[in-house]
């Protein structure tokens, strides 16, 4: 029997049911990922499978520098085969790493490979592989997952000329934008704040002088990110900034920002706070869901930051605190009827609970979970991660209201996390119906198990 096979993680024939009757076949809304609209607009044929799987994929970095492999065959000069094969020696030593799983579920559904990766068999896999990418675009890559809609993350001064591209070849597949204006508030350095908002002011044609200009000069491009479909916001931050100043304080300190002068902590934090509470106001206006991934602790190694940059894989779980400055943000907005739906998605399991019940508080009667938790992610989008997030929302919300999985991957490989994630879903549900726990209903159970996997999300971000 092969590894990745029809009893994968289906530890009862109730999971098994369920997964088969009301999972498998379901299409795939991918609402939040890191995908080159590039190489969809060019529909991008991968030369080989260290093209489509190594390329930018800070997981399996992490992964092959734990196991002692050289910086040179992670992001250097190592010719790709050089590099497909430390990351095969790698792959057994993933052993109870998701990596393990999704490699083997990738291998499976795209290539048809129910081998084993490891050195021994990285010849047969490479080139197998390598034959079946060379005949297939990107475009074939999201078709042959039933991808119907998947949410690409875009900087507001972004022209989305791909985004053009791709609308125009009306391949079969929604490939929307993503509102993503984290450098807005990146104001620790003056420097390269200010050449960014002189960027923006350029790409709304506004002389960005005053708060007044910078939120005017956001609301114009979301406008523009409007008309191309763009029905998210989303934004990455350790932890939400809340410390509300007299307007007349918070734009002196943005001309000071202007003028190349820096401000003290406290002082940042208010021309943050201003900034994002306006911004949450003209999402309420476009109809956007806001989406906020908070608790990462990133660039923790700063030489590996000054040789390779940001994004290589030296960012970790932080511990900050959330609750007030989070309550403070969404209360702000819901006080004035401006709250959007809102995904709240965190990095540090501690907070699981804190965060299902916080979504509680801000939801208005109408929409259906109008504030989600959002699922695991990052380092907690694996079985016990997926589980654990659950676990919480059953706990304390409505899992049957759940918008289900997100890849969050620049890989056009990625997609079998779907299906990883779907059975986690089945087989919890499974166990609870084996346990005598929830009622052994497949009506009622396989409309959840259908809902949470494509229903819930296509209704919630109106995506038809």
């Amino acid at each position: 029997m092969t590894f990745i096979n029809d009893h994968f993680l289906l530890q009862s024939k109730t999971a098994e049911q369920l997964y088969f009757d009301y999972a498998k076949d379901q299409p795939i809304i991918d609402y939040h990922n890191h995908l080159s609209t590039k190489d969809i607009a060019e529909n991008r044929k991968f030369e080989t499978l260290t093209d489509a799987w190594l390329e930018g994929d800070h997981y399996k970095w992490r992964a092959m520098r734990a196991n002692g492999i050289n910086e040179k065959y992670v992001t250097g000069n190592a010719s790709k085969v050089e590099k497909f094969n430390k990351w095969a020696e790698t792959v057994p030593f993933t052993l109870r790493n998701p990596l393990y799983h999704w490699t083997h579920l990738e291998l499976k559904r795209y290539f048809g490979i129910d081998e084993l990766l490891n050195r021994a068999s990285a010849e047969r896999v490479f080139e197998m592989s390598n034959d079946k990418l060379q005949q297939a675009g990107c475009y074939d890559l999201l078709d042959q997952m039933q991808v119907k809609v998947a949410c690409s993350t875009d900087d507001p001064i972004d022209d989305l000329s791909y985004h053009k591209q791709i609308k125009t070849a009306a391949k079969g597949i929604k490939v929307l934008p993503t509102f993503r204006p984290d450098k807005c508030l990146a104001l620790e350095d003056i420097t390269s704040y200010n050449t960014y908002i002189d960027k923006l002011g350029n790409a709304a044609s506004i002389d960005i002088k005053s708060l007044d200009d910078l939120i005017e000069a956001l609301h114009s491009r979301m406008e523009y990110f409007t008309s191309l479909g763009c029905k998210l916001s989303d934004h990455g931050l350790n932890r939400i900034p809340y410390q509300k100043a007299e307007l007349s304080t918070t734009e002196s300190n943005f001309k000071k920002v202007r003028s190349g002068k820096s401000l003290n902590a406290d002082e940042i934090e208010q021309v943050q706070t201003y900034i994002l509470i306006e911004l949450g106001k003209g999402y309420y206006k476009q109809g956007w869901t806001m989406q906020f991934h908070l608790g990462a602790l990133r660039n923790n190694n700063e030489r590996a930051l000054r040789e390779l940059g940001p994004d290589t894989g030296y960012d970790s779980m932080g511990d900050f605190n959330q609750a007030q400055s989070l309550s403070n943000f969404l209360n702000t907005l819901d006080n004035t009827n401006q709250l959007s739906q809102t995904i709240l998605y965190n990095l540090n399991p501690r907070d699981n609970d804190l965060l299902a019940t916080m979504a509680g508080n801000f939801n208005d009667g109408l929409t259906p979970g109008k504030i989600q938790f959002g699922t695991g992610w990052w380092f907690l989008d694996q079985k016990d991660g997926m589980e654990r997030q659950m676990n919480s929302l059953s706990n304390m919300g409505l899992l049957s209201r759940f918008v289900g999985m997100l890849t969050d991957s620049r890989s056009f490989l990625s997609f079998p996390r779907h299906e990883y994630f779907r059975r986690i879903l089945c087989n919890l549900l499974g166990d609870d119906v084996e346990k005598g726990l929830i009622p052994n209903d497949m009506d009622l159970l396989g409309q959840m198990v259908e809902d949470i996997s494509y229903n819930n999300a296509n209704k919630y971000f109106n995506f038809d």
